[in-house]
Parts: C-alpha cells; structure tokens; sequence
C-alpha cells in the first residue's frame, strides 16, 4: 500500500537558522585563530535584540563578537528597518564564558575523550544521488532557489524577504519508492505591497520550474502537473525572521539532518566545535551510512552510535537496514563489521575530516548532510602567522570508503 510522507526545511532568514549562523560563525573565527579552541555557543535572536552566551576555552583567539555577528545577519539579508530586525541597529549582548574544568578533564587527557555522553545517528537511502531523503532534499533545494532569485539583480519576485518555509509531502509506493510529488507548502515573507495570487504565481512559473530543472529525469519526473500547492497559507507573511518569532540555536535539528527519516539522537550542531561528538560523531554516522549505502550494501541503512564522556571508544554501534541488506549478514554483524573497518574515537574523526577548521557557517542553513563535499582556501591563523591553506568543507559527504566496504563486505 502506498503512503505519504513530509519533510520541510527553514531559509537561511528564519529566526532559528539566523541563530545558527551567527554560533557558527563565532565558532569558525575562534577556529580560524586557534584550532584547538573548544566553543559551546548559543545565540538567540528577537526583534531588534541578539543575545549571544556560552563557554569557550582559547588560548590564542580574540573575536570580535559584535563585527561577526553584524556581518552574519547582513549577509542573510536583514539590512531594512522595515524589517524590524537589522544588522545596523539590533543590540547585541555577549555573555561567553570559560568551558568548565570538569568537560575539559575528559577531553584534555592523552587520547581524547567524547566530549559529552549520548547517542548520534546517521543515514542514507536512494532517494536522490545525494543518498537523502526526497521530501527533505526537495525542501532545501526549494528554498536555496528562492534565496538565488531575491538576490538575483534585477529579480523576477522583487518583494521577497529573508524568511521562509518549505514543505514536501512525497507518495511512495509499497517498496518505499517515490511516486510522485503529492503536495507542496511554500511559505514566505513578503512587502506588504504585493498581492498574495502574485506570489502564487510566482511560485508556482519561476520557482517550481527552476527547481524541477535541476533534479535528475527520475525525480523530475515525480512533478507529474496533480500536486497540490499552498502558498503563503495564512493570507499574509510581512513581519517575519526575528520580529515575527523568536530564533534559538539548535531548535532545526530534523532540518539540520533526515527531515524525520531514520532516527535523530537529540543533540544539536551549531556552535559546537568538534570535540562535542553531537556533531563530530553525527557526521561519521552519516559518512558510513552513506558509503555502505553507496556500496550497496542496503538502499537504506541507519547507523547509531553511542559514547559516554571522556571515553575514546564508542559504548555502542548499532546498525537497521530496514530488510534492505544485499549481504548474507544481520544487522548486528554488520554493526559489528563496521566497528572493525571505521575509527570512531573522537581525535581520529576530527582529524580525518579536518574538523578544527572554519568550515561550519556553512552547515548552518539548508542542512549538514547530502551538501557537495568540496575545498576552498581559507586564511587562517597559525603560530601567530598569516596562512592560507586549502580546506575541505562537508568531507563527511565524500563517498571515499566504499571499496573498504565493499572489501569487508565480499562485495
């Protein structure tokens, strides 16, 4: 029997995701002066008013926390009065304070330990090349167009703002493959000037075709001219971003990851640096599940793992491959194998993926997973110098394992 399912996903102008930015950006600053900073940092944001608190331990970095923050919100957009919410005029509190001593021990000793207890998972499926989800990838491509067209100069939809909201709901058939696209939920702030049956109309000839035009022929084909769109449903999105709500940071975590498939564990990503395993470890879940999925090991596979404080090795790994498994092994001996094939103490992840550099400001909207794994350089500083160095941004998503898989595998 066939069934629906929905993910959605938040612009980069949403009150939540402007939080997020704005810890991760102060998170990469303290990593672009020191590497071995250790950052916990939590912002929230209202109308006019930005609080950012939190522990950091950095033995070289100074950060101006008012310039990054201000650069932060004028890059998303919000640079109007009329939006109630600017980066020239909002008032910005800092209330950072030292990492605890107790968190420190755990993590400071000669192999480094996680640095908090908890469970983290990844997953893969074959939805998309991206091995995500469908419902979550279209919601993100969706708004990461609508963003493209209210910077374009001139642009088709003029009276676009920062925030906005997207939802797909996708019918999948009874062996769990997409059939079609079911409905379609785009909410997003406006001038007050403009009609709602404009933007509809809009939605439905500018951004619709723009986004169909990038899918591969199978997904595209999903489009199939019955879905049911609703466009600004309430009648009227002018007071948004964080006059219309409060943001947070950490409050898009599903976003952030499967869009509600697989599993979640709970911890939140944005400003966090890598010796919290709620990131670090997320990320290596999701690199597993991915290249074991890309191996084709299973079309589907959940991969959790669990640490307690202070300790290098993992507690647990577990593994679901939702029946989908093409090896002659259980899920348990699979968990089991991939503890054998893949490092999971917290040093060996930071170091494989280059985790103590200033990559994160751009995980912070439109989703950590299913991102195009590529370098930049980026100037860094180290040992009190100037460096440029190139740098590897969303290397969980490299699909660089799947030989080892397959090898320990028989495949």
């Amino acid at each position: 029997m066939s069934y629906l399912f929905t993910s959605e996903s938040v612009s980069e102008g949403h009150p939540d995701k402007v939080a997020d930015q704005i810890s991760d950006a102060i998170l990469d600053d303290f990593l672009r002066q020191d590497p071995n900073s250790r950052v916990a940092c939590e912002t929230f944001v209202s109308t006019g008013l930005v609080v950012i608190a939190g522990e950091v331990s950095s033995r070289d970095a100074y950060v101006d926390i008012q310039t990054i923050a201000r650069n932060t919100i004028r890059r998303i957009g919000y640079t109007k009065s009329e939006y109630r919410f600017d980066a020239d005029s909002c008032g910005i509190i800092s209330a950072l304070h030292e990492q605890s001593a107790d968190i420190a021990m755990g993590v400071d000793q000669k192999e480094q330990g996680a640095g908090d207890q908890g469970m983290m998972f990844g997953y893969a499926c074959t939805d998309t090349d991206e091995y995500m989800p469908l419902p979550l990838a279209l919601s993100h491509a969706a708004l990461i167009e609508l963003a493209r067209i209210r910077r374009e100069s001139p642009s088709p939809m003029p009276y676009l703002r920062p925030d906005a909201k997207s939802q797909f709901t996708i019918e999948y058939d009874e062996n769990n493959t997409p059939v079609r696209v079911h409905t379609i939920v785009i909410s997003t702030q406006h001038d007050d000037s403009v009609d709602q049956s404009r933007i509809k109309a809009d939605i439905q000839n500018i951004l619709i075709p723009r986004l169909v035009a990038q899918l591969s022929p199978k997904n595209a084909g999903l489009f199939k001219g019955d879905y049911i769109l609703h466009v600004n449903p309430t009648g009227k999105f002018v007071i948004g971003g964080p006059a219309g709500d409060t943001g947070l940071t950490g409050r898009k975590i599903i976003v952030d990851t499967y869009g509600g498939k697989g599993a979640h564990g709970g911890g939140a990503f944005s400003g966090k640096d890598p010796s919290k395993v709620d990131r670090s470890a997320t990320y290596a879940a999701r690199y597993i599940a991915k290249n074991m999925v890309a191996a084709g090991i299973a079309s589907e596979m959940l991969v959790q793992i669990s640490y307690a404080i202070g300790i290098a090795e993992p507690v647990s790994i577990f593994v679901n491959t939702y029946g989908t498994s093409t090896v002659n092994k259980s899920d348990s001996e699979i968990a089991q194998i991939i503890g054998k094939i893949f490092d999971l103490r917290p040093a060996y992840i930071i170091d494989y993926f280059n985790l103590k550099n200033p990559i994160y400001e751009e995980t912070a909207a439109y989703g950590h997973m299913g991102r195009t794994p590529y370098t930049k350089k980026v100037e860094l500083i180290r040992d009190g110098k100037r460096v440029t160095r190139e740098i590897q941004f969303f290397g969980w998503e490299k699909l660089d394992a799947i030989d080892k898989c397959k090898k320990a595998f028989g495949k």
